[in-house]
């Protein structure tokens, strides 16, 4: 790679690395470390390729596809029984409710990792339903049910507590 090329991924990376380790954080349900190894695969994914992601309409968009495809791809190959801790980072630039948070990382990381990472996308990262379906390799019907089946069984875990949370905020 070029030098320009080196210094236009250097700055990509610099400014993209805490919004995707965020993303990563909410898809691995507050397991840093998976988080920060997710980040690094999809960085180092996004430098090998970099000549033709840099051209492409979206290199952001492309970034959190690589890593919610590099987070379900290490789920199919995960044989442990490792469980995510209930500790998440400090997010920058959002005051919340901190129980609140907890609360709703635990009940993410009992969701199927599938289920997780439709809601993230389309609920945290606030994506559109045809966005989530290229990055997941899903039609677009598969993720309106997925998205909803996936809130029913997050509102299941749950349970009676959240409104009560909610109330508190």
């Amino acid at each position: 790679m070029r030098t320009a090329q080196v210094e236009e991924y250097l700055e990509f990376a610099g400014a993209r690395t805490p919004a995707l380790y965020r993303s990563a954080c909410m898809l691995t349900g507050g397991d840093t470390h998976l988080a920060e190894d997710l980040v690094q695969e999809t960085l180092g994914r996004m430098y090998v390729h970099w000549r033709r992601v840099s051209g492409a309409e979206n290199p952001v968009a492309y970034a959190h596809t690589v890593l919610v495809r590099s987070f379900l791809s290490h789920r199919r190959r995960r044989s442990s029984g490792e469980t995510p801790t209930g500790y998440i980072p400090d997010a920058a630039g959002r005051e919340g409710d901190p129980s609140l948070r907890v609360t709703l990382l635990a009940a993410l990381g009992r969701l199927a990792p599938r289920d997780r990472a439709v809601l993230v996308l389309r609920y945290w990262e606030d994506r559109s339903v045809e966005e989530t379906a290229h990055a997941l390799r899903l039609s677009a019907g598969a993720v309106r049910t997925q998205s909803s089946r996936a809130l029913a069984r997050l509102r299941a875990v749950l349970g009676d507590g959240l409104p009560e949370l909610a109330a508190n905020r």
